[in-house]
């Protein structure tokens, strides 16, 4: 069974980890350009409304995810109840793709999301990423719909707490 997970917070010493999963054909083939998205990533570790988190498990670190509040980058999701957050990820480690730790630390770490008073969260895979639909329907995830975001349609899924 998959899990135990842990949620750390992301600092910059966690730089060099996440520019080499970015770089890897699992990960760029669905987060994008990888200096893109380095500096993306890097530049959010001092905005406010956005959490990062690295996802280790006992075996060591084995991936990212971000956790955002949802009225700073609301892209074309439409109306959500306040205080909704949106949440991407993916699993760096390529040995970790299976075993079914997708849906296991999502879970987990939307569980404890719920838990602290986030009424809804959300996320946006690209409709062609079906590991990932998988993985988030796996974890309680809902679809609610095709949206039209900055980085093409995407799927808009949610799960209440």
């Amino acid at each position: 069974m998959a899990g135990p997970y842990h949620f750390r917070p992301m600092t910059p010493a966690d730089l060099p980890l996440v520019k080499r999963w970015l770089a890897l054909p699992h990960v760029r083939q669905w987060w994008g350009d990888p200096a893109e998205q380095y500096e993306l990533v890097s530049s959010d570790l001092d905005e406010p409304a956005m959490d990062q988190f690295i996802v280790a498990a006992d075996g060591g670190d084995l991936g990212y995810i971000q956790c955002y509040d949802l009225t700073a980058w609301n892209s074309g999701f439409g109306a959500q109840p306040e205080g909704t957050r949106g949440i991407d990820l993916f699993i760096g480690e390529p040995s970790m793709m299976a075993g079914g730790h997708g849906s296991a630390l999502i879970r987990a770490f939307v569980d404890d999301r719920l838990a602290q008073g986030a009424p809804r969260i959300v996320t946006d895979p690209d409709p062609a990423n079906a590991r990932a639909i998988r993985a988030y329907d796996k974890a309680g995830f809902r679809k609610m719909g095709m949206v039209d975001t900055p980085d093409g349609p995407a799927l808009l899924m949610a799960r209440d707490a």
